[in-house]
This record gives structure tokens, C-alpha cells and sequence, in this order.
């Protein structure tokens, strides 16, 4: 219910029964509680998401480990790339995004903060995968699947694997118009000091300015320094 009526901005009790294959009597009644805890708000009718999910998203965000440093550090990759820069981990097998940074000319893209991804198309998601043993990334393609976004998106475990394995040789992950056309992604894997996978930190660019020497060692360099600082200080911290 909290999904649908996140996804459709709001809805009122016949529709989110004939959503969710309810009667109405039922949904109604899943609709006063959350009211009384004060989770929707009733707006003539039409049940809308309230502000507490706000509180408890701040709150979640606090208790991830090493968050000022990566929203540091996103923000003067962004700058210093001139580019989106966003940091994501994973969780339930999908890519979460922690933090986006848009410089003056980044492109307006549609994550944002608390989206959720699939791993195989993003190079955030790829970089993590990178990272992983192979029984997990087999996990996670079992549960989601490789879904298909344009005609770049990587379609077979065999193609997965192999990029993976490239990844791991060079360093960084990039996504070529794999979820959307026309935009170019390059990220590196943050990963502990004891082996755990924290995430990963990426540039998005329109393939127009992410091109040649730009695109192959200017932005793989960029991002691998910031993904080495995020390491640093979360060794230190240990």
C-alpha cells in the first residue's frame, strides 16, 4: 500500500483496492492505521505518503557508516568533473543511492537519493558486483533477473561475468547507455579493508562530452582517487 501510494503520488481507497485486489473494507481499514500513526495524511479523500517516512529516512541515513565523507567526497567529484557524481551501496540485491551531486552543466538525471536499482545496468551497480564472490552476484541474478533497458544492457550471465572480470583487471565499471541512451557512467568500487563491499562511486556524463582519452583515463582516474579516499577513512575509523 505504502508503495502504490508512492509510486502514484497519492490514491484514494477504490483505487488502491482495485490495485492491491482488496475489498474496500480492508484497505480502509490499513488506512486509519497508518493515519492515526501518523504515516498518511487524508487529503479529501485522496491518501498521500506524510512526512514521518522523512524522519525515518534521516535517520536511516545517519546510521551509515562514513556518510559525511561520502557526501564530501561526491561533491567535489562532481565539481572537479564538471558531471553528476553519486555514491550507492547495495542492499537486497539492488543498488540504493546514497548521495547525488549535480555540478552547474551536469545533466539532470532520474535518480535520486533512496532510489533503488538493478545492479547489472548501472556501473555503480557492476563496480559492487565487481567486488562480490560469484555465489552472490548468482544470488542476486536469480532473485532480479537481468532485465533490459536499451539495447547496450548486458542480457546473459556469461556477458555479465565476463565484464565483471574486466572490471576486477582495470578497476572501474562503465555503463554505455546501458540503462539510458546517451548517457555515459564510470564508477569504482569502495570497498573495506576487511573484504566488505560498501558501495561504489560514479560520473555521469552525456556520451557527448564522455568521450576518448576523457573517457578512458581521465574519469577512471577521478573516480579511483575518490574511491581510495572513502577506503582511507573508512580504515582509519576501524
Amino acid at each position: 500500500m505504502i508503495e502504490i501510494l508512492k509510486d502514484r503520488e497519492g490514491a484514494g481507497v477504490t483505487e488502491l483496492a482495485d490495485a492491491l485486489g482488496l475489498n474496500k473494507g480492508t484497505v480502509h481499514t490499513h488506512l486509519s492505521t497508518l493515519r492515526e500513526n501518523e504515516y498518511v495524511i487524508n487529503d479529501d479523500g485522496t491518501y498521500r505518503l506524510s512526512l514521518r517516512f522523512l524522519d525515518l529516512g534521516e535517520f536511516v541515513k545517519d546510521r551509515v557508516e562514513f556518510y559525511e565523507v561520502v557526501k564530501n567526497e561526491v561533491h567535489d567529484l562532481a565539481q572537479d568533473c564538471g558531471e553528476v557524481a553519486q555514491f550507492a551501496t547495495e542492499e537486497h540485491g539492488k543498488a540504493v543511492y546514497l548521495y547525488k551531486s549535480e555540478s552547474e552543466q551536469g545533466v539532470q538525471t532520474a535518480s535520486r537519493t533512496g532510489m533503488r536499482e538493478y545492479l547489472h545496468c548501472l556501473s555503480l551497480g557492476k563496480a559492487m558486483l565487481s567486488a562480490f564472490p560469484r555465489e552472490r552476484v548468482e544470488e542476486i541474478v536469480d532473485r532480479h533477473g537481468l532485465p533490459q533497458y536499451t539495447e547496450n544492457t548486458v542480457s546473459s550471465r556469461s556477458e555479465l561475468f565476463a565484464e565483471l572480470e574486466t572490471v576486477r583487471e582495470r578497476g572501474y565499471a562503465t555503463d554505455d547507455g546501458e540503462k539510458i541512451a546517451g548517457l555515459r557512467c564510470v564508477a569504482a568500487p569502495v570497498v573495506a579493508s576487511d573484504g566488505e563491499v560498501i558501495g561504489a562511486i560514479s560520473v555521469t556524463g552525456p556520451a557527448s562530452r564522455m568521450q576518448d582519452e576523457r573517457w578512458e583515463q581521465t574519469l577512471p582516474d577521478k573516480v579511483i582517487r575518490s574511491a581510495n579516499v572513502i577506503e582511507l577513512n573508512a580504515q582509519f575509523s576501524d
